[in-house]
């Protein structure tokens, strides 16, 4: 695949930031009091939560994967 420098180097960095910002976001999902009911049970808050950060991740994954691979092309 050619793809320019530039959108190679930007495609790596956008799948750098969402492996290096969405971690955090979860951790902070995790201690918020909405994320466990009364009994310590997993609520819909913590699961869309869980969901949300894992497809971003693995799209952020692809992104500096497919950025890589561009750059080595």
């Amino acid at each position: 695949m050619e793809l320019p420098v530039f959108a190679a180097l930007v495609l790596i960095i956008a799948g750098i930031w969402s492996l290096v910002v969405w971690p955090q976001f979860l951790r902070r999902v995790m201690k918020d009091p909405r994320a466990r009911d009364s009994a310590g049970k997993a609520t819909r808050f913590l699961t869309v939560h869980v969901v949300l950060v894992s497809i971003s991740m693995v799209l952020g994954a692809a992104t500096a994967v497919i950025g890589i691979l561009g750059l080595l092309s």
